[in-house]
C-alpha cells in the first residue's frame, strides 16, 4: 500500500538532529501527513497534549528529556489512548536498548538513518488500525 493510499496522520517528531527533523519531516509532509517537530525533549509531553498526534517519533538521546523517559511518561499519562510510539536512534540500537524501549511502551524501534519503506509500512499499519474514517 502506497503512502497516499492511507489517511493523513498527525505525527510529532522529537529529535535534536536537525537533518533528521528536516528530512523526515519534509518526507512525511510530502506524503500527506501533518507534522510538528521539536529539537529537544523538554516540551514533548506538552506538545502531545496540544497537537494530539497519532504517532510520535522520538529520538532516544537528546537534550531536555530522552526518548525513554518521554515514552514512559506518555504511557503513564495516556494509557491505551497514547499516540503510537516509534523510537529512533543513531547510537542506541542494541538488543538491550530495544528491550528498554519496549518496556517503556514503544511500539517500534528504528535505527538511524531510518529506511523510508520501513517507516511507510509502520505508518500504514497505524492508519489501518485507526480506520479510514477515524478522526485525525
Amino acid at each position: 500500500m502506497a503512502m497516499d493510499d492511507v489517511r493523513s496522520l498527525r505525527i510529532l517528531i522529537v529529535d535534536d538532529n536537525q537533518d533528521t527533523l528536516l528530512t523526515l519531516g519534509a518526507w512525511l509532509k510530502a506524503n500527506g501527513h501533518v507534522i510538528r517537530t521539536l529539537a529537544n525533549g523538554t516540551r514533548a509531553i506538552e506538545a502531545v497534549s496540544e497537537f494530539e498526534p497519532d504517532v510520535c517519533i522520538l529520538d532516544i538521546q537528546m537534550p531536555g528529556a530522552n526518548g525513554f523517559v518521554i515514552g514512559r511518561e506518555l504511557v503513564e499519562t495516556y494509557g491505551a489512548a497514547r499516540p503510537f510510539l516509534i523510537a529512533i536512534s543513531g547510537k542506541f540500537f542494541s538488543t538491550a536498548d530495544r528491550l528498554v524501549a519496549l518496556k517503556c511502551g514503544f511500539d517500534h524501534f528504528l535505527e538511524k538513518p531510518a529506511d523510508p519503506r520501513e517507516i511507510s509500512n509502520i505508518l500504514n499499519e497505524v492508519a489501518r488500525r485507526n480506520g479510514p474514517g477515524a478522526p485525525s
